[in-house]
């Protein structure tokens, strides 16, 4: 099945759902893919200083891996294209509008966006609103 790529589309569909665990980003500065697949990471990023793991805060502090911010995420239930244009500028520009941050993961079926866990209602909110505006 394909995504969505029309804006108005998504945003009339956007359905964000805040999950109740809370994640953090772990960095292992030599780690390749593949290397602490048992904490069952909810994603992972290959850079040049390491690789970025996003975990549930329980199981990164249960194994002692350092982390500096704890977040909620909030996924977006409508099915978007990767080729859809401007769901991501929408989004980070209802977030920013409120001095909120977000690190946003895009999956083949939904966006995945990682916001402070202090303000994640707040964010859930401006995001809902989305689906009552017009590109």
């Amino acid at each position: 099945m394909a995504g969505i790529t029309k804006l108005e589309l998504l945003l009339q569909n956007i359905a964000p759902v805040l999950a109740t665990e809370e994640f953090v980003f772990c960095v292992m500065e030599e780690g390749s893919y593949g290397d602490l697949r048992e904490l069952n990471p909810v994603g992972s990023f290959l850079e040049d200083e390491g690789l970025t793991l996003i975990l549930e805060k329980s199981v990164a502090a249960k194994n002692g891996m350092f982390f500096e911010c704890v977040f909620r995420k909030i996924t977006l239930q409508v099915h978007s294209s990767l080729e859809a244009v401007g769901l991501t500028g929408r989004v980070a520009a209802a977030l920013t509008q409120r001095g909120i941050s977000a690190n946003v993961v895009a999956a083949h079926y939904h966006d995945h966006i990682f916001v402070p866990a202090d303000r994640a209602q707040e964010a859930l909110q401006a995001l809902s609103l989305l689906s009552e505006e017009r590109p």
